[in-house]
């Protein structure tokens, strides 16, 4: 079991930063990719970024690659989305996601087990 709790939403200008992060419980965290996703008002959770289990491998979705990047701490249990060049259409609820023994092509809501409750980001124009 895995409880995942994500933190650092808010709200920042166009052109602004943030940084998420995503504390995990459990002994086992080593052992699994973390991926990120978003979902904006009336639209389909998207995949926005993952990390292997073993933070040797990353993947981003193309509309956040070159402003997003992914990263774990498995010492401390946490992994991170600092985002970049924020734009009014990155504005979602951000919800991080743990798959056991996940690679870094995990890029499909199912393929994880866990999630956490999510965090508001708005980006104003």
């Amino acid at each position: 079991q895995v409880q995942l709790v994500e933190s650092g939403g808010g709200l920042v200008q166009a052109g602004g930063s943030l940084r998420l992060s995503c504390a995990a419980s459990g002994r086992t965290f080593s052992s699994y990719g973390m991926g990120w996703f978003r979902q904006a008002p009336g639209k389909e959770r998207e995949f926005v970024a993952v990390i292997s289990w073993s933070g040797g491998g990353t993947n981003y979705a193309d509309s956040v690659k070159g402003r997003f990047t992914i990263s774990r701490d498995n010492a401390k249990n946490t992994v991170a989305l600092q985002m970049n060049s924020l734009k009014p259409e990155d504005t979602a609820v951000y919800y991080c996601a743990a798959r056991y023994s996940g690679g870094s092509d995990s890029y499909t809501a199912g393929d994880y087990d866990y999630w956490g409750q999510g965090t508001q980001v708005t980006v104003s124009s």
